[in-house]
């Protein structure tokens, strides 16, 4: 660690060597594919030094750098977790040795204090070598920070950054490599609901931002970079069961989704593009922020001009723009959507 670095990327940095610590863990799994959700009547197992496996068929792994960390791995996909400042880095969680587009169920408490440490869904990707977030919860600090911002996804109740950031020669699943993060980050905090893995997938696509066509593992991780904590957690494949959140507003059904992307961006104002998928008779909010104002729009119906500005189809698709006077604020606006 360089000591002259400033403060947000020696964290980066640690953070990136923790996850890097548990991708390195990984290859010592053996192969082969388990059935998460299996039900085996294993008895809770602690683990305290570094290793991946199995247990009540799900994959976990755990990896720390030093210090007091440890997970008890519980019941089917549940584990539990604790940390404090004797340990620079550490990573674990369960899920599964392969990753997918499955909807990933998970609900239990976390946490993070005001302190450098996050809960996701994480994992890898080869070909090309590819390693994504879908951050759900954090503490002090916010993962998000001094990546590429491309836009937005909102679904499963909330909105998502979309970012973008690149690792130069660093260690990685496969040895020192140069590769891309791909990151979705909650903008509302939660530490239960479900997470639609397909729809950050379709949205990164989108954007510009392909993975790889051979996935590596998947796990709902817990981490801390010197901090202190604790969760209890438990994933599962698919919808429905346990503490969830309830999925966004909608009437007649459906799993409506907007994605924002950045347009051309001039003096006084910028253009942002809107890509809706999942439902052909949507209703679009776009929340703006202080100051900013509508300037134009097309490919849609457009009420409003300030605040709440609501969007419908006009018979042109579900691709629509907006020019956004900014007034000196040139934050992007949170995205909704529900059928309609």
């Amino acid at each position: 660690m360089t000591a002259d670095l400033p403060q947000p990327t020696r964290r980066r940095r640690g953070r990136i060597r923790l996850m890097l610590g548990a991708a390195c863990a990984v290859a010592m799994a053996v192969s082969g594919v388990m059935v998460a959700g299996t039900a085996h009547a294993e008895s809770d197992r602690t683990v305290s030094s570094n290793t991946t496996g199995t247990h009540n068929g799900y994959y976990f792994s755990f990896w720390k750098d030093s210090g007091n960390a440890s997970m008890t791995l519980r019941a089917d996909g549940r584990y539990s977790s604790s940390w404090d400042r004797s340990t620079n880095n550490w990573v674990g969680g369960k899920g599964w040795a392969t990753g997918s587009r499955r909807t990933v169920t998970y609900s239990g408490t976390y946490n993070p204090g005001n302190n450098n440490t996050y809960l996701a869904l994480y994992g890898w990707t080869r070909n090309p070598l590819i390693e994504y977030y879908i951050v759900e919860n954090f503490g002090s600090y916010n993962p998000s920070n001094g990546a590429q911002r491309l836009g937005t996804v909102t679904t499963d109740g909330g909105t998502y950054d979309i970012l973008r950031s690149q690792r130069i020669n660093a260690p990685s699943i496969d040895g020192n490599q140069t590769f891309y993060q791909y990151w979705s980050v909650r903008q509302s905090k939660r530490s239960s609901g479900t997470i639609t893995v397909a729809n950050h997938f379709d949205a990164w696509a989108r954007a510009g931002l392909n993975l790889g066509n051979s996935f590596a593992y998947q796990i709902m991780a817990t981490e801390g970079y010197q901090s202190q904590g604790s969760s209890d957690i438990t994933v599962r494949e698919g919808s429905g069961g346990g503490s969830t959140t309830s999925p966004p507003p909608s009437n007649g059904g459906g799993n409506c989704t907007a994605v924002l992307s950045a347009g051309e961006q001039f003096g006084d104002r910028f253009n942002l593009n809107v890509a809706v998928s999942n439902a052909s008779n949507w209703t679009v909010t776009l929340n703006l922020n202080g100051g900013q104002s509508i300037q134009n729009s097309w490919n849609a119906s457009v009420s409003g001009t300030s605040g709440s500005v609501t969007a419908r189809p006009n018979g042109s698709g579900n691709n629509f723009g907006v020019t956004i006077m900014a007034n000196g604020n040139w934050t992007w606006p949170t995205v909704t959507c529900r059928t309609s």
